[in-house]
């Protein structure tokens, strides 16, 4: 099974520009933790609710903060061409619960959550969680 089989296809980004407030606002409305930054079309980062929580309103900037101050710049992805399986092992050993999905031109095409993973196959997803879960590192989201 291939990524692009799983992916959810319809992603919501922000802009580095936007606000820290209009960021969360989406976050929110959509019920979801994180959002890709994108740029002209391209990849630029991450930002999650944690972003936001840590590297922002616990260091004491406001709500109008640009997403840029805050984005998280090393973006892991996936291809929408690879095996699911070796993706799901990958974010298990880089301890995330959500890539970006990338054409091979390096278009956002997707994003590709844990949740996902489990929707199409339990135990590929409950070998990557194991891993995420355990503690240390130097990545959690």
């Amino acid at each position: 099974m291939r990524v692009s089989d799983a992916m959810t296809r319809e992603v919501r980004v922000c802009i580095p520009s936007e606000s820290i407030r209009d960021c969360a606002a989406t976050l929110a409305h959509n019920d979801i933790g994180a959002l890709p930054v994108a740029e002209v079309n391209l990849l630029v980062g991450m930002v999650t609710d944690r972003d936001i929580t840590l590297r922002a309103i616990a260091a004491g900037k406001g709500p109008d903060t640009p997403v840029r101050d805050v984005v998280s710049n090393e973006v892991l992805f996936c291809f929408e061409d690879e095996e699911l399986a070796q993706v799901a092992k990958s974010m298990g050993l880089a301890k995330v619960r959500r890539l970006p999905v990338l054409s091979r031109d390096r278009r956002l095409v997707g994003i590709l959550s844990l949740a996902d993973v489990a929707r199409h196959d339990a135990e590929i997803a409950s070998a990557a969680l194991a891993k995420i879960s355990r503690r240390g590192g130097h990545r959690s989201e």
